[in-house]
């Protein structure tokens, strides 16, 4: 395995370093401390890249973007010290697959890490305790709705559970543990690709563009 570790604090890089170790034996890291350094140091065969947003060269998460466009295949997790939800919002709309705060343990990077491998999407805690009770995120609220928004058909959150099956609610209650489908077909005992169809119907219901945006619809869903 390879994993490139961005970050302008050497001690934040040997740290993250060796928790990450624990993944597998004789991990390759590609180490960058500057923007520069870690656009030189990308490449289309590393296996993960734990990024910060505040580094030497940085412009917003413009080099996050960089990244992506010119390795869109390798999974990006943001390490960040920011705890803004609305730039952890940002940044998983942008297309990375997981923000781990600085302030969390090192226990929680590892299994974030994790999950991020085995195809899923890490959501900090404190990111979907940010939405409000009762709306599901993506969806209008009821003022949106009044002063004649496009999306003013959009259902609230009484009304997806009208609209959502017995099944989708259950792909729904997986989906927002991160698993990725293969996980959740198998708990489910039906195939990947059934999996994907419910997974758009859900979408359509959500109100969502995408994996990341059903995530958090999906926890406050079924946390309400």
């Amino acid at each position: 395995m390879k994993i490139l570790i961005a970050d302008d604090h050497r001690l934040v890089i040997e740290a993250v370093k060796a928790k990450l170790s624990e993944i597998e034996p004789d991990i390759e890291f590609v180490l960058a401390m500057s923007v520069d350094e870690l656009l030189a140091g990308a490449s289309d065969d590393i296996d993960l890249a734990v990024i910060d947003l505040n580094m030497p060269g940085a412009d917003g998460q413009a080099h996050v973007d960089e990244i992506r466009r010119r390795h869109p295949a390798v999974p990006v997790i943001v390490l960040s010290g920011y705890e803004d939800p609305n730039i952890m919002r940002t940044a998983l709309e942008r297309g990375v697959l997981g923000f781990i705060p600085k302030a969390y343990s090192p226990e929680i990077m590892l299994s974030a890490v994790r999950l991020v491998l085995a195809g899923g999407v890490y959501v900090p805690p404190m990111m979907l305790s940010a939405v409000p009770p009762g709306i599901v995120a993506g969806v209008p609220t009821a003022d949106a709705m009044q002063r004649g928004s496009a999306a003013a058909a959009a259902q609230t959150l009484e009304h997806l559970r009208s609209v959502l099956t017995e099944r989708q609610v259950e792909v729904l209650q997986l989906l927002s543990q991160g698993k990725p489908n293969k996980l959740i077909g198998r708990a489910l005992g039906i195939s990947e690709g059934t999996v994907k169809i419910h997974l758009a119907a859900i979408f359509r219901a959500l109100n969502v563009r995408n994996r990341t945006e059903a995530v958090v619809a999906a926890q406050s869903l079924t946390e309400a």
